[in-house]
């Protein structure tokens, strides 16, 4: 399964994961949170990739790893990792891949459902909520970043008063996400400027960003200021970031660490092999 078919689809799942999570003994889930990963980078995981096991066995093997979340769900399920101790470091947020910001005739109601999320995802102690730009469909690149901050600058003020950041994905059109509208770092960057809001910043997805202009290291480097999270996967194939890829991730990780970045890096790999032996070796592998 492709994450824009799981994002469409967790929502009819969500009824079967959270009765699991709650019908466990009482002695098998702890909210102690996990001895935490050695190192300068705190650890998420992203659910989709994962879907292969129920949400709540993937939290207890996060836990058993020392990764602190499990990330990119919807409001019915923050409450499962809260159980073992984890958070949820990036919460769903109103828009689709295809359908983001960029159109201002989905404003109001992206606003709309913003304005109801954003105290629920405050209270839940989760940090980010994400968005996207949608797909240009025909949309020229600057009326779509004007459209963007239009609509962003909407509810950035709420944000910014429950300490809330909005995150929005960079993602690749050439393979993955074709059309996909934020699809480069420029154009998101200049996103952030434009909005010009401490809590809204860029999600930089390193395997989208790798298909699509490379030079990981001096990017992030150069736009530290304007990125809040931080996905992975294997170039190419999404698999594995381990030797059979062409990115080096422990000089990524060290350089996203000498930036002072101090929010979360997420494994978002679909694994080719058993999937808890690969979750644990990537975390071994972006630990610095």
């Amino acid at each position: 399964m492709n994450r824009r078919n799981f994002l469409a689809a967790s929502a009819l799942a969500v009824g079967a994961a959270v009765p699991a999570a709650r019908a466990q003994p009482a002695a098998s889930v702890s909210n102690k949170a996990p001895t935490p990963v050695t190192g300068r980078l705190k650890h998420s995981v992203c659910r989709w990739c994962f879907s292969g096991m129920p949400l709540e066995e993937l939290c207890g093997h996060a836990k058993d790893l020392g990764i602190a979340s499990v990330e990119l769900l919807g409001e019915n399920e923050w409450s499962v990792p809260a159980a073992f101790g984890l958070t949820c470091a990036v919460a769903n947020g109103p828009t689709t891949i295809a359908r983001g910001f960029n159109r201002t005739e989905h404003h109001d109601a992206f606003v709309q459902e913003s304005e109801r999320l954003l105290p629920l995802i405050k209270a839940a102690n989760i940090p980010n909520m994400i968005v996207f730009s949608g797909n240009r469909a025909g949309l020229d690149d600057a009326t779509g970043l004007k459209n963007s901050a239009s609509g962003l600058k909407r509810i950035t003020a709420l944000a910014e008063s429950l300490g809330v950041t909005i995150v929005m994905e960079l993602l690749n059109s050439k393979i993955d996400h074709g059309d996909y509208m934020c699809d480069r770092t420029p154009w998101g960057v200049n996103l952030v400027n434009e909005v010009a809001s401490p809590r809204f910043k860029l999600l930089y997805d390193i395997y989208h960003m790798q298909i699509m202009e490379g030079d990981v290291i001096r990017t992030i480097t150069d736009h530290s200021a304007a990125i809040a999270h931080y996905h992975t996967a294997g170039v190419p194939g999404r698999r594995e970031i381990d030797d059979s890829q062409e990115l080096y991730y422990p000089a990524i990780c060290r350089a996203i660490a000498d930036t002072g970045f101090t929010g979360y890096l997420a494994q978002e790999f679909i694994p080719s092999k058993d999937a808890v032996t690969s979750l644990r070796r990537a975390i071994e592998i972006c630990t610095v």
